[in-house]
């Protein structure tokens, strides 16, 4: 078995983190900031252990204002609920995940929230120079993939937060598909929220992610998307003003966020420049094979540097569904197809309503492993 859908989630998992997690339930399995015996201490150890590994990752000085949610999903509309306010004016890039512009049309419907789209073009790429005007007036917030899960496709970020911030707008950088497979910081961004997947480019397990605050961001200003428990100012039924706990409410995933720690030194042990260049030949590997097959047409920036290690393609007259089903049932080789929660993103490079075929390798993908994709698809594609 060969798989090769790293964009969707991540396998295998460093043994390292698996043994973290099998650690915690077996010593540290009490509930962290709850109580004051040693289980509940360890457990609490561990898991700002872990915030201080995402901080140092993220270049956040501040590891208090690294908060741990569900997943990426979750933090984007935790951001998206505490910044917006009725009649705001929000916009996005063409190739938004779902996860933002579901909540954003519900928040639409409900509140008046005005979502405007930055076109992209048809290789996944943001014109720079339209998204200024549409920032006036007074827009509240951009929104922007930092890179595409369709296309891979990389988002000036760095140009973006400038255009945002001389417009008064707060930025939020998606970073599920960049975090732990692109060196990024949030300084370096610009971002004042950068959203990220603990289960990708970090190696941790599902239900695991979270949301990077800016050093300009008051964090008192924002709403809590969901109230409870803390184990602070328990006194009060107020949520409390203090980070993490105003936005981190009732038991924590503990074991989740364990293996997440463990995946992320992983990550650093192995150094995230070394892990992007070698995925990146991968890539390069991939696309010059994909290139020889009669009738396929790959999606993407032409630039390997612009882009992350996925890959979509077409195959002109064939179905992708029936191509990823012939590669999983005939091959064993595992990867995702059709519209992958962004039918925007597909619009915008001309893919829809059918959708692509996307391959994504991860650290554990050998060349030889592509060698054997490549051959396969060259059968698969010859059939009629």
């Amino acid at each position: 078995m060969i798989y090769m859908d790293h964009a969707a989630t991540s396998w295998p998992k460093p043994p390292e983190v698996l043994k973290a997690m099998i650690q915690y339930l077996e010593e540290s399995g009490g509930n962290p900031g709850r109580s004051g015996h040693r289980l509940s201490v360890a457990a609490g150890r561990i898991i700002y252990e872990t915030r201080e590994a995402v901080a140092e990752l993220l270049g956040v000085r501040d590891p208090l204002r690294v908060i741990f949610t569900l997943n990426a999903t979750h933090a984007i509309n935790l951001v998206l609920r505490a910044t917006l306010r009725p009649g705001d004016r929000v916009v996005v890039t063409g190739m938004e995940h779902n996860a933002v512009m579901r909540p954003l049309r519900a928040m639409a419907v409900k509140h008046g929230i005005q979502v405007v789209v930055a076109p992209a073009q048809s290789d996944g790429s943001t014109d720079v120079a339209q998204v200024g005007p549409l920032l006036q007036p007074k827009a509240r917030l951009l929104v922007a993939a930092h890179a595409s899960n369709v296309t891979g496709t990389l988002a000036p970020m760095e140009e973006l937060s400038r255009l945002a911030h001389a417009a008064g707008a707060l930025v939020l950088a998606d970073a599920a598909q960049t975090v732990g497979a692109v060196p990024i910081g949030i300084g370096h961004m610009g971002a004042d929220f950068l959203v990220f997947s603990g289960h990708k480019g970090l190696l941790g397990p599902p239900g695991t992610g979270g949301v990077a605050l800016g050093d300009g961001v008051d964090a008192t200003a924002l709403e809590p998307l969901i109230l409870g428990g803390t184990g602070s100012r328990s006194e009060s039924e107020e949520p409390p003003a203090h980070l993490p706990d105003r936005f981190e409410v009732g038991t924590p995933n503990g074991v989740g966020l364990a293996g997440l720690g463990a995946g992320v030194r992983w990550v650093q042990s192995h150094g995230v420049e070394e892990l992007r260049a070698r995925e990146m030949s991968l890539r390069r590997q991939l696309v010059e094979g994909l290139k020889t097959l009669r009738g396929v047409v790959v999606h993407g920036p032409r630039n390997p540097a612009d882009a992350t290690a996925v890959v979509s393609f077409t195959v002109l007259g064939r179905s992708v569904s029936e191509i990823g089903s012939q590669l999983d049932e005939r091959f064993g080789i595992l990867c995702r197809v059709g519209l992958h929660c962004a039918p925007r993103a597909h619009r915008s490079i001309g893919t829809y309503p059918e959708g692509t075929v996307r391959l994504s390798p991860g650290p554990f993908i050998e060349p030889a492993d592509i060698d054997a994709v490549l051959s396969a698809l060259r059968q698969v594609v010859a059939r009629s």
